[in-house]
């Protein structure tokens, strides 16, 4: 894993990847590929050191743009692919630009990862993946599929996939906007003191990319065993690590939520290999024929969901979030 290439590298998943490739002296290259020139020119000041010794580089693109992905993908190792459309109201009210980011800036990934010789590519999805009600549902659900088709016919690169739930304190999150209305003396607006989320840090995630990194075969999906908690809790939680009295105020779930996440359907875990912490998803086999002609699974588990999972207790979910360097940085602030 000398060479390596993160779409959406200026996203939260992005920054703690350079952080953690770059800390490895092993690591020769990390190219970034993203839209937003101003997140890069931040990066390329905190990392100004590395910019220079030519270990980071950064490119502008979109994924939708086949021919400079293509580009991009030249003399490159492993592409970690992270870059997405992801917050649920924008794919409600503008379903064809998640469309054409998540579906067809996929494919475009996927065409020049193949083109370009590279080894091996992560895939970054997500728990609202598994029975999509959702425009992002569906979109990286359709994302998925295209990973899994081209890893029945590929030799090289090596496709795999990791899926996970709430990354906690990253953009466009829940805990920002609740620590924005505590800092703001407003109520804290919760869609439902019941609602479960999955519950994991930008390290964990990253765990799960290094370890599809280096156990990975063709077509394997990677699930962390990640714990979850309500959606009240996280609330009460912050309320009282930031010690203040904000009203917790319920305005119901939203069009295109779910009361409870699923991170792997039944169907998938009856074939599962139990990693501990993890789950390894064996990639299908088989030709077109066989695909019809076989089962997969003798007997049918239940979902892995967020309402089924460990849940944390209230005092489990604030030493969670006291972790958090957001929270820490938060609170100095305050």
């Amino acid at each position: 894993m000398n060479k390596i290439l993160i779409t959406g590298g200026t996203g939260s998943f992005g920054g703690m990847a350079v952080k953690h490739l770059l800390a490895d002296p092993k690591t020769e290259r990390v190219v970034v590929f993203s839209r937003d020139e101003l997140k890069q020119h931040v990066m390329r000041s905190e990392y100004k050191q590395d910019v220079e010794s030519k270990r980071l580089d950064f490119i502008v693109g979109d994924i939708r743009d086949k021919e400079a992905v293509d580009n991009a993908l030249c003399n490159i190792d492993v592409v970690f692919h992270a870059a997405a459309l992801k917050q649920v109201p924008t794919g409600e009210f503008f379903p064809m630009e998640m469309l054409r980011t998540n579906v067809m800036g996929t494919h475009n990934v996927i065409e020049a990862a193949r083109k370009n010789g590279v080894q091996k590519l992560v895939f970054l999805s997500t728990d609202k993946a598994v029975y999509p009600i959702n425009v992002l549902g569906f979109t990286k659900a359709l994302a998925e599929k295209l990973v899994m088709s081209h890893s029945r016919t590929s030799a090289e690169p090596i496709f795999c996939t990791v899926r996970y739930g709430n990354v906690m304190a990253s953009r466009g999150s829940v805990i920002p906007l609740f620590v924005d209305q505590i800092l703001h003396g407003k109520p804290l607006t919760i869609t439902h003191s019941g609602m479960t989320r999955f519950m994991l840090t930008l390290e964990d995630a990253m765990g799960l990319v290094l370890l599809a990194i280096e156990k990975g075969e063709q077509g394997d999906l990677f699930v962390r065993k990640a714990p979850a908690t309500t959606i009240g809790n996280v609330a009460n939680a912050l309320v009282d690590i930031f010690e203040v009295k904000n009203e917790i105020k319920e305005i119901g779930i939203r069009a295109g939520e779910k009361l409870h996440e699923t991170l792997v359907a039944a169907g998938d875990l009856s074939r599962a290999v139990d990693l501990g912490d993890f789950y390894r998803i064996p990639g299908a086999t088989g030709d077109y024929d066989t695909f019809y002609s076989e089962g997969v699974a003798k007997q049918i588990p239940t979902d892995f969901t967020s309402e089924n999972a460990r849940q944390l207790t209230l005092a489990e979910t604030k030493e969670m979030l006291l972790a958090l360097p957001y929270i820490q940085e938060a609170l100095r602030d305050k």
